[in-house]
């Protein structure tokens, strides 16, 4: 070999980059910074940056928001058309659309770090910790991937080799938090834990992991018998971010987003104001305990008592939620017929801190949305084990929810 074989001497980039990992990707503290890392990512979207920024977007939402409801009213417009105006458009869209500021700023850090080569040195690092619960580090980008959405993170399983792997993979996805819980998350740690608001949506997306090493185990020692695939991955340098790869990103998130804000969630806040404005006679009701809505609510709410929420317009909020996880805020910003602005405010009259957190902790964990179930129905070829997941996750999110809504009354 020596005789044959020439080495070229490392080029410059070569030699940061090796200086770069030997930190980066150091066997103790890799992990510690790469949390560290999305601690700080965190922390800007929902403390600094993107909360002050979500706050002007819903400020100009209302300010838009009263403008046209005094122009209809001005004209003479049916009140039943302006109530549906005010309070299925605008509070039920308008409280989505706020939060856009914050996908753009969590998704513009993630960006840059992809692009930077970081990410592949998160999913080597990964590669030992998920050997654990029987899965290689090829399963981290589709994991990494359900923390912005799961319908594409579930189709880029088909990249794993191993049809053990990419089954457990697909199990596990939903249980990351996707952004489109974002609003849910945003609303409530503004309303009800404003000093820490950070802190409390961290610790919601450490729980979902950490719910996901949990039944990723209990998969590989009952379902899923046998060991990962080898994992082989080659380190790209480091370079330093490409602006349009950034922004091709950022946009398509963005994209996605007001897509679903201007189709499935404007759908179903049209659909809740219709069933909490009318009763079963389609008469007007001028109490929303009387509507068709509330009788709905009323039947699935006991479901929930146990874990905080037992009231109609909790349970009525999480069935819209199933459509898309947007539409829990938007379906609360109907009931309560508030704008986007004051959302937050309506809701510490309706929840205490523990009743708070562990709808969260519902919301972060119960099924996924009905575009991830048909993927996962696709993707594994089988209507029944779309069906498992929808039973299964629910199951677990009432269960983790009582124990830790019971927990937090004992404090």
């Amino acid at each position: 070999v020596s005789d044959s074989v020439v080495k070229p001497e490392l080029t410059l980039q070569n030699k940061r980059s090796s200086k770069i990992d030997s930190l980066l990707t150091h066997k103790y503290l890799g992990i510690p910074m790469f949390l560290a890392i999305m601690a700080l990512i965190f922390y800007l979207t929902f403390g600094l940056i993107g909360s002050y920024l979500s706050d002007l977007l819903a400020g100009g939402i209302d300010a838009l928001g009263e403008f046209v409801v005094h122009f209809l009213e001005v004209n003479d417009v049916n009140a039943v058309v302006v109530s549906l105006v005010q309070n299925g458009i605008f509070a039920g869209v308008g409280s989505v659309l706020s939060f856009i500021p914050m996908i753009i700023v969590m998704f513009t850090f993630m960006s840059l770090l992809e692009d930077t080569g970081y990410m592949a040195r998160v999913a080597y690092m990964m590669d030992r910790v998920l050997r654990k619960i029987g899965l290689s580090g090829k399963s981290f980008v589709p994991l990494l991937l359900g923390f912005g959405c799961s319908v594409p993170a579930i189709m880029s399983t088909r990249t794993l080799s191993s049809d053990r792997d990419r089954k457990m993979t697909i199990f596990l996805t939903p249980f990351m938090s996707c952004t489109a819980k974002l609003p849910i998350y945003g609303v409530f740690a503004a309303a009800l834990f404003a000093k820490n608001r950070a802190l409390v949506i961290i610790s919601l997306y450490l729980l979902g992991i950490l719910i996901s090493i949990l039944i990723g185990l209990i998969i590989k020692v009952f379902f899923y018998k046998g060991k990962p695939s080898p994992f082989i991955l080659e380190l790209p340098s480091y370079r330093f971010p490409h602006w349009k790869s950034v922004l091709q990103l950022i946009w398509e998130r963005a994209k996605d987003f007001l897509t679903r804000a201007f189709t499935v969630i404007f759908v179903a806040s049209l659909v809740i104001w219709f069933l909490q404005t009318f009763d079963y006679k389609l008469n007007p009701v001028a109490d929303p305990n009387h509507s068709m809505l509330s009788a709905i609510g009323h039947v699935i709410a006991p479901v929930f008592a146990p874990l905080g929420f037992g009231n109609w317009f909790s349970a009525t909020s999480l069935i819209t939620g199933f459509m898309a996880k947007e539409a829990v805020i938007s379906t609360m910003a109907v009931l309560t017929g508030v704008s986007a602005a004051h959302v937050s405010g309506q809701l510490q009259t309706m929840f205490s801190p523990q009743t708070a957190y562990a709808f969260m902790v519902f919301c972060l964990l119960y099924t996924p949305c009905v575009a991830a179930i048909s993927v996962v129905k696709r993707e594994l070829g089988s209507g029944l084990a779309a069906l498992g997941v929808v039973i299964g996750q629910t199951a677990v999110a009432w269960i983790v929810t009582f124990v830790v809504y019971h927990l937090l009354l004992l404090f």
